[in-house]
């Protein structure tokens, strides 16, 4: 059985090996699958993510949300050696610097933190995927630290998450464990994957 590591080489090499033409298109059509997920549709407030090493763009999809009123997020890695992540408002105007992994994120500040839980929607990156909506990410565990009271709540009680991946990065099957958290759903250039509404 290959392993999380062997697995999350793959799928980075084969991300990385998409052109530009066919990552922009992946992108357009992702967005179009996202626009119109119900849940979506009804969020208030959502945290998405600046691509970073092959990952989807999203950056169309967060100006389209801010024209319909709603109020985006972004991902700021906490300190050593808590792990977490911090939601803080992303707006249009706002401040981006890099952070030890080189990912541009906003400012963290006193005020514009956001509670995890308070989140209606968060668009997670994914390194690799299986149809189950199990997920590998980078390695680092920050999502699953911060989400990791999701497995304590009641579905309608907490935030949706929905990963965004290219299709060449699902696997047959990714071996969950015990700290892992799943995905409500995920989005591909091909479909959607898992519990998801669009109606």
């Amino acid at each position: 059985m290959a392993t999380i590591k062997s697995i999350r080489k793959l799928c980075r090499d084969k991300r990385n090996a998409l052109s530009a033409d066919e990552q922009h298109t992946h992108s357009l059509k992702i967005i179009q699958y996202l626009k119109h997920l119900r849940w979506l549709e009804r969020a208030k407030h959502i945290a998405a993510y600046l691509a970073t090493n092959g990952e989807l763009n999203l950056e169309p999809l967060i100006s389209k949300l801010r024209q319909a009123d709603k109020n985006i997020y972004l991902p700021v890695l906490g300190s050593f050696p808590q792990r977490k992540l911090w939601f803080v408002s992303y707006p249009s105007n706002s401040i981006l610097k890099p952070n030890r992994f080189n990912i541009l994120e906003p400012v963290l500040g006193s005020n514009n933190r956001y509670p995890p839980l308070r989140l209606d929607v968060i668009l997670v990156p994914i390194v690799a995927f299986d149809a189950d909506c199990n997920r590998i990410g980078m390695g680092g565990g920050f999502y699953d630290r911060t989400l990791a009271y999701q497995k304590h709540l009641l579905f309608w009680k907490r935030p949706r998450l929905i990963g965004v991946a290219h299709e060449c990065q699902r696997v047959e099957k990714i071996v969950m464990r015990k700290w892992d958290v799943p995905l409500d759903a995920i989005v591909t250039e091909r479909k959607i994957y898992g519990n998801f509404s669009t109606t």
